[in-house]
This record gives structure tokens, C-alpha cells and sequence, in this order.
């Protein structure tokens, strides 16, 4: 989006890069939500769209501009999608590798045993289609890579382009301080934190957005994780690019709802038609029937 000629075009006072107040990549206005000190602290970014103020933190966009244009919320939509004529989402670059070492599984890894298989049976999974459809394979007594722990876990590999890029792993004994363990940073081909969850060769225009994978194995093969509340902005960018309409369905704690609310904001300014699913407790531990019921109604 040409923020600047938004702000040129509606008289909005700023700073761009190369002024002591603005780092680079950023252009500065006065913060209309800091009470007594606006300063220039509230920051667009321009490769990632978002705003953060460095007082008052993340506030949802259209209705940032919406403040410093003195317009409705409603006015100011309409307005946001004249300038996304200037604006286009382009595939992110996920596909440079940061990995500085081989990417790796833990060692000893197996076929799901009994036990993995009954920890997903407790949780109404059906444990022979999960193995198989989604690849995962187990650990036992001993696992390790570059000297972390993995073992008594399920280990859930990330693809991305049609290329294992990281993993994810859960603890099946509920003892573990860590319920999951990712890649290590430094094995990574592509952070996990960067790419989406889920069956990318069977997406479509309408996707469903939760937290993990077994959310993901709840929902079904229309859904896709962004592993944990704690969103970034190549994740928003890919769901932009991939989907025109999103239901956000995160868990119903107060952080995990704050989180949904600010993904749906995020999406919808980017223009697509965002909404948020409310539900008790989390996806992952719902009946298998009332979820597909519920993708059922969300996919129409």
C-alpha cells in the first residue's frame, strides 16, 4: 500500500527514513492513541504493512488510518482499497534457506508405537489415518539433535514447496515442560514461523486459520496452523496471497482471543474477507463430528 500518498492525500504529518525519528523501512506519524505524547512513535512498515506504535504497541490498521484521516471506520475501508491499487502481494521469498547445518530429524525415529498411537486415540484421533496422511513418525527412550531431548515424542514434519523444511514434535507423556519442540533454528531450510501448517496442494480460496497441528488434523485438510497465538508477518503475507477468505479459529483463552482479533484485523486490510470462530476450549480437543460439522458450515 502507498501509505505515503495516503498520507500526502489526507494532510497526515510524517517522517520517512533517513529523519533521526524513523529507522529505515518505516515511516513515522504522530500516535493518535498515546494520550499527552504522540510523538512520532507510531511506525508503518513498509515491507509488512502493520503498524506499532513504540509506546502503545500494535494497534489493527484500518482503523489506525481511520484515526489519522478523522474518517469512519467504514469510510476509511473504502478508502484503503483505492490505494491497494498501488499495492500488490507478492509471493514472500520463503524460499531461501537459513539453515546453517543439515537438515535433520531427531535420531531414532520409528513408526508410531502403541504408545504414540494411544495418545492420539485418547485425544479422538484416528491414529493409522494420521500416521499416514500427515507422515508422522515417533521417538522413544532416546532421541536427540544437537544435544535436545526429543524422545517419548510424535514428530510432525513441515512441508513447504513440496520440501520437508522443518518439524514440529509433541510430547505424549503431558510431563514434559515443553508439550512441543521445534526444529532447531540453525536446521531449519525455512522457519517454520515463516510458512503455514497444513496440506498446501489442497488449499483453496477459503482456509481456516488455527494455532497447531493437531487443530490442523481436527479440521481437516482446508485448514492450516501458524504454530502458536504468536503470528509473523511472512505468515499474514502467505495467507494473503493464498486465500481470499479466512475464518480464524483460535483457542478461547483471553491472549489466544486477543491474537485472533489481531490476525483478522491484519488479513482484512490486506483485503481478504476475514472473520473470527468463536468456540469453547481449543479445536484440537474437540469431537471429531462437531468439528466437521463445523468446517462443513464454514466452507459453504
Amino acid at each position: 500500500m502507498n501509505i505515503i500518498q495516503l498520507y500526502q492525500d489526507y494532510g497526515v504529518a510524517f517522517l520517512e527514513e533517513g529523519h533521526s525519528h524513523c529507522r529505515p523501512g518505516w515511516v513515522n506519524t504522530p500516535c493518535p492513541y498515546c494520550t499527552g505524547n504522540p510523538g512520532w512513535h507510531l511506525g508503518f512498515n513498509i515491507d509488512d504493512n502493520f503498524y506499532t506504535c513504540w509506546r502503545c504497541g500494535w494497534h489493527p490498521p484500518i482503523q489506525t488510518i481511520s484515526k489519522l484521516i478523522n474518517l469512519s471506520f467504514s469510510q476509511t475501508a473504502e478508502i484503503v482499497k483505492k490505494y491497494k491499487l498501488s499495492f500488490s502481494i507478492t509471493k514472500v521469498t520463503t524460499a531461501v534457506k537459513y539453515n546453517v547445518k543439515p537438515h535433520l530429524l531427531p535420531s531414532n525415529t520409528m513408526p508410531l508405537l502403541v504408545k504414540h498411537k494411544h495418545y492420539l486415540r485418547n485425544r479422538g484421533f484416528d491414529a493409522d489415518y494420521l500416521e499416514k496422511e500427515w507422515n508422522l513418525v515417533g521417538t522413544n527412550t532416546y532421541s536427540k539433535l544437537d544435544n535436545i531431548d526429543y524422545k517419548f515424542r510424535i514428530i510432525i514434519p513441515f512441508i513447504w514447496d513440496n520440501q520437508q523444511v522443518s518439524f514440529d514434535s509433541r510430547d505424549i507423556t503431558d510431563k514434559h515442560g515443553s508439550k512441543y519442540m521445534a526444529c532447531p533454528k540453525e536446521r531449519e531450510i525455512i522457519p517454520h514461523k515463516n510458512i503455514l501448517y497444513g496440506k498446501q496442494e489442497k488449499w483453496e480460496s477459503t482456509g481456516i486459520c488455527v494455532e497447531g497441528p493437531t487443530d490442523v488434523w481436527r479440521f481437516g485438510t482446508q485448514s492450516f496452523a501458524v504454530s502458536g497465538i504468536k503470528y509473523t508477518p511472512s505468515q499474514v503475507k502467505n495467507i494473503a496471497r493464498i486465500f481470499t477468505r479466512v475464518h480464524v479459529c483460535f483457542d478461547d483463552d483471553p491472549q489466544a482471543s486477543i491474537q485472533a482479533n489481531k490476525i483478522v484485523a491484519e488479513l482484512k486490510f490486506r483485503g481478504v474477507d476475514a472473520f473470527r470462530v468463536k468456540i469453547k476450549g481449543d479445536p484440537g480437543s474437540m469431537k471429531q463430528d462437531d468439528a466437521d460439522y463445523l468446517v462443513k458450515q464454514l466452507m459453504k
